[in-house]
C-alpha cells in the first residue's frame, strides 16, 4: 500500500505537466486504475513474467510490479514508444525498486518472453492483437482490460483474426471487460452454419 500512495503521489505531480491520465479520474486512482490493474492477478495467479504494452502511466504494469515485488522470478516488462512516458515510468521503478524494466520502442518489435502480455487504454481490439501476437506466439496468455465495446471490438477483429477468447465483467466498473485470449493466429474467425 505504501509503494501504491507513492505512485499516487508521482503520478499527481507528473499529470501537472504531460497528459498521463484524465485528472478527474486521479481521485478515483484506489478503484479505477489500482484495482482495475490489480484484478488481473486473480486472473494469471500463476504468471510471474508479464509485458504491459503501451504501459502509458503504468496501468496496469507498475501496479502489477508492485503486488510482485519480492516474489522469486516475477518481473514486468513496462513497453511504451513515447520517451516522456518511459522516462516517467524509470522514474517509478527506480524510486520503488520494482521488478521491473522499461523499454522505449513498438511493442511488437520487441522479443521479450513472458507469461502473460497485457494492456489497457491502447488500441482496438483488432490492432491490440497485432502487437500482442509476437507475444503469445512464444507461449504468452493475454489478459486486456477493457471499456464496455469489447464485445463489439472482438467482433470486428474475428475479421481479421481467429482467436479463442473469454469475456469477464470487471470488478472495478461492471461496464468495463476484461478479454482473456488463449490462442490467436492471423486469418478470420470461420462463421459457423446452423
Amino acid at each position: 500500500m505504501a509503494d501504491l500512495a507513492v505512485f499516487l503521489e508521482r503520478l499527481t505531480e507528473a499529470n501537472e505537466v504531460m497528459n498521463l491520465v484524465g485528472p478527474d479520474s486521479i481521485p478515483d486512482f484506489w478503484n479505477r486504475h489500482a484495482w482495475d490493474s490489480a484484478q488481473l492477478l486473480n486472473l494469471a495467479p500463476e504468471a510471474r513474467t508479464w509485458a504491459d504494452l503501451g504501459a502509458g502511466a503504468g496501468f496496469p504494469g507498475v501496479v502489477l510490479a508492485i503486488l510482485l515485488k519480492g516474489r522469486p522470478g516475477a518481473h514486468v516488462w513496462l513497453i511504451d514508444s513515447l520517451q516522456k512516458r518511459c522516462r516517467f515510468l524509470q522514474t517509478i521503478v527506480d524510486e520503488l525498486a520494482l521488478p521491473a524494466t522499461v523499454i522505449w520502442g513498438r511493442a511488437e518489435e520487441q522479443s521479450v518472453t513472458v507469461d502473460v502480455v497485457t494492456a489497457r487504454a491502447v488500441a482496438s481490439m483488432e490492432k491490440l492483437l497485432g502487437y500482442a501476437q509476437p507475444y503469445l506466439s512464444r507461449g504468452a496468455q493475454a489478459v486486456f482490460l477493457k471499456g464496455e465495446k469489447a464485445e463489439a471490438e472482438l467482433r470486428e477483429a474475428a475479421k481479421v483474426w481467429h482467436l479463442e477468447a473469454d469475456l469477464s465483467v470487471s470488478r472495478s466498473d461492471p461496464r468495463g471487460r476484461i478479454v482473456t485470449v488463449r490462442t490467436l493466429r492471423r486469418g478470420p474467425q470461420k462463421r459457423k452454419h446452423a
